[in-house]
């Protein structure tokens, strides 16, 4: 007898929990990595003499091979399958981490940054088969649940990644040849496990992945079997005949991505120099500091969850626009270096930030019919909003101090206010 939560898994009398949880996995690693890497900028300032700028773009590298490994993932997984994206994702995200650890007694910061872009360019072709695969493994119907399930892994991983960072932290040496030596024993351990994973799922069976199965995971083709046409754009089934970049509501969707990635990642990358800066209060030692990013994770984490509940009884667009006006309001409150009061504020933004990823994403990719896979594919890319803003945010905070830093990304998210309100309609 089937329960309902196996039902989730259960396909034409085939349990699909197995590989499921082997999906599940890749968002837990990719989640580590990013948990990882969003501390280290503080750590970089201080043993290599770095400027918030310069550290940042530890970011630029790694959300940078976003935006040049999208595509060439893309067509990777489209001529060799799905499986075979997921081990060459994972092959690189390996081979990335075990080259920083490598390099590291040569103590430069561009040998370290080349490995994050192998990292990156690892990460970015897991998330580009990962979650097609999450569509295939039960019933279409319940498809939508099982990629938020996968996610949930995610999110927890992002509270671990800053725990695994505090072994870094607590090994720091100012003797030459020994400044990046704390980095040398986490990246080892990840690269093995991650070539462990993709060893494994080389001998693991995982369903093929059919256009139709796309398709159906993204609502298309529903009209169009039918051969009803929708004409109009409030109804849930309407298919726009537009070509992708024609649709206004995806063209700024995709903006408000890319905006929205780049401030987050600002954030998540300062918030370790907001509370160790000799000119905040509070003031914290720097080897606690990873416990306080893992905290914001933690709470960004609640928040997706509690966001998704909300959303049974609010319009996403609502909420989308209620958060981001939240963040408006707080991110003045930490720039104004109240105390206590600022650093809560700080934590409020994390929370607030919480949902906006999927809902724009969902919100972009609505009514696009045939283009959707394509659309989705950009809105990948549009991460790499994350590799551009923060060295932005790093000199602001360089010439004016880590706390005027959090100003910067106010435009960004007022663009995301606007599209809640008004940017996300569909206009045919």
């Amino acid at each position: 007898m089937k329960t309902k939560e196996a039902s989730l898994f259960v396909k034409n009398g085939t349990n699909y929990l197995g590989p499921f949880a082997a999906i599940s996995a890749l968002f837990f690693l990719w989640g580590v990595a990013h948990g990882m890497l969003d501390t280290l900028d503080k750590n970089f300032q201080e043993l290599l003499d770095l400027k918030k700028w310069q550290s940042s773009f530890i970011q630029f590298a790694l959300y940078g091979a976003y935006f040049g490994m999208a595509i060439p993932a893309g067509l990777y997984i489209k001529k060799w399958g799905y499986k075979k994206g997921i081990i060459f994702g994972l092959l690189l995200f390996s081979a990335g981490a075990l080259l920083a650890a490598a390099t590291a007694p040569f103590e430069s910061f561009l040998l370290f940054l080349l490995c994050l872009v192998i990292v990156g360019a690892g990460l970015t072709t897991l998330e580009t088969a990962a979650n097609p695969y999450t569509t295939k493994l039960g019933p279409p119907e319940t498809a939508e649940r099982r990629i938020n399930f996968s996610q949930s892994f995610n999110g927890l991983a992002w509270v671990v990644g800053p725990l695994v960072a505090l072994y870094i932290y607590g090994n720091q040496s100012d003797i030459e040849g020994e400044k990046m030596k704390s980095i040398i024993l986490p990246f080892i351990v990840i690269g093995l496990v991650v070539l462990i994973v993709a060893f494994v799922f080389m001998r693991l069976k995982l369903p093929e992945i059919t256009e139709e199965d796309e398709d159906a995971a993204h609502g298309i083709g529903a009209v169009e079997s039918s051969h009803e046409e929708i004409l109009d754009v409030n109804h849930p089934r309407f298919i726009s005949k537009k070509p992708l970049w024609k649709n206004r509501h995806f063209v700024l969707g995709f903006v408000a991505q890319a905006c929205y990635v780049a401030a987050q990642t600002g954030v998540f990358s300062f918030l370790i120099n907001f509370v160790t800066d000799e000119d905040m209060y509070p003031r914290f030692e720097l080897q606690y500091a990873p416990y306080f990013l893992s905290l914001g994770f933690l709470l960004f984490m609640i928040g997706r969850i509690s966001g998704s509940g909300l959303m049974k009884y609010f319009k996403p667009t609502k909420l989308l626009a209620l958060y981001s006006l939240g963040i408006l309001i707080l991110l003045p409150i930490v720039a104004s270096k109240l105390g206590w009061t600022s650093l809560i504020a700080l934590y409020g933004v994390f929370f607030f930030m919480s949902i906006m990823f999927p809902t724009i994403f969902a919100l972009a990719i609505k009514s696009l019919g045939t283009h959707t896979k394509q659309g989705a594919s950009f809105l990948v890319m549009a991460v790499a909003g994350g590799a551009v803003f923060p060295p932005l945010m790093g000199l602001v905070a360089d010439t004016h101090g880590m706390a005027l830093g959090f100003l910067v990304p106010i435009p960004l998210f007022a663009f995301i206010l606007y599209y809640a309100v008004t940017g996300y309609k569909i206009k045919e």
